[in-house]
């Protein structure tokens, strides 16, 4: 089955965004651009809320520049060629290769799981990412951590009253003193118990 992965840039006090709306501290340099160039590659479509979705539109047309080095213009080859889904209620149109969801979170991640088709399902921005936790839809949370603390803003794990066990699966530290953590959610097997067996 394929996973549902969720993967953004976040500050040690855990938040995507800061409390001024601004990220220009998650510009990244060469070594984990190709980390989420890396991760980017190995998904098979790519849900995005409409805030996401407007940023990203910058690698629709970022190709036409011939200034660009290759890594720049070869993730904006993958990214533009990437299915995309943006969950919107405001939007009537989406640019590139881009739907609008026909239906809500689960009922899409449910109908992309039963496609035939290869690579991660990944959730893009905190908001519609904390409608997929609440859901229990997420298999992976990949965290890259940055060394600074901004005392608000828009948090990387969806505050709710519902513990998530996780496995660490892999850890990396970058020279620019970002890591990178990528956890499992542990899924709990049900244990048999009096009430399964019946009389």
């Amino acid at each position: 089955m394929r996973s549902v992965t969720y993967s953004m840039a976040v500050s040690l006090d855990g938040y995507v965004i800061g409390p001024d709306g601004s990220f220009d501290w998650t510009a990244p340099d060469e070594e984990v651009f190709n980390l989420a160039t890396d991760e980017v590659r190995r998904v098979g479509v790519h849900l995005l809320g409409r805030r996401l979705y407007e940023t990203m539109l910058y690698w629709e047309t970022t190709d036409q520049n011939p200034s660009l080095d290759y890594s720049t213009l070869e993730f904006a080859a993958i990214w533009k060629a990437l299915p995309k889904v943006v969950f919107s209620t405001t939007l009537s149109a989406v640019q590139g290769n881009a739907r609008l969801a026909s239906g809500g979170l689960a009922e899409e991640v449910e109908r992309l799981r039963a496609e035939p088709g290869e690579g991660d399902i990944a959730i893009g921005g905190a908001t519609l990412a904390a409608e997929a936790a609440a859901l229990g839809l997420i298999d992976e949370h990949r965290a890259r951590v940055y060394p600074v603390l901004l005392g608000g803003g828009m948090p990387f794990f969806p505050q709710r009253e519902r513990r998530v066990d996780l496995e660490l699966v892999e850890t990396r530290t970058f020279s620019s003193r970002v890591i990178y953590l990528r956890y499992r959610v542990a899924r709990q097997a049900v244990s048999p118990t009096v009430e399964n067996f019946g009389p």
